[in-house]
């Protein structure tokens, strides 16, 4: 199903592409505006330092990046292990339902298999039923957690 795409991580010479996918996911699912020189310099900062993030592409048989996602870790001393987030989903509009949300994960899923990572999580908007029901496919389902946050 998802033979024609390839995932890889991402490279500083993809840091713009992956900056308008940030643009695109947050007038979309969002609404927001972002400032494009701003997300821009926090994706390169995060490309440089994977303790910032680790950046996924998906690649399409071209070569074109078509989707990306980012994981960032979480240390819980609850138990002793590392959680990791995906965050910053966003998927080619062309590309949608076509499973490459699913091979992105399927590596996240195998890479955390690899480094005894605990738990995969990710929070996403609650009007986004699409997402949520995505996420639902792949076997991921919703926390207990609600999600509290003060902007400063």
């Amino acid at each position: 199903m998802c033979s024609r795409y390839s995932i890889e991580m991402a490279k500083i010479e993809d840091a713009s592409f992956i900056a308008k996918f940030q643009l695109d996911m947050a007038a979309e699912s969002e609404g927001a505006t972002l400032d494009y020189s701003v997300v821009l310099e926090g994706v390169k900062l995060g490309i440089k330092d994977e303790n910032k993030g680790i950046y996924l592409l998906a690649k399409d048989s071209t070569n074109t990046i078509v989707g990306s996602l980012m994981i960032t870790r979480e240390w819980s001393d609850w138990n002793c292990a590392w959680y990791w987030w995906i965050q910053s989903v966003y998927v080619l509009p062309s590309h949608r339902r076509k499973g490459v949300y699913r091979l992105m994960y399927c590596k996240v899923k195998e890479w955390a298999e690899e480094q005894g990572i605990s738990v995969i999580r990710l929070y996403v908007d609650k009007t986004n039923q699409v997402a949520q029901h995505t996420y639902k496919s792949v076997g991921m389902r919703e926390s207990r957690y609600i999600l509290f946050e003060e902007e400063l």
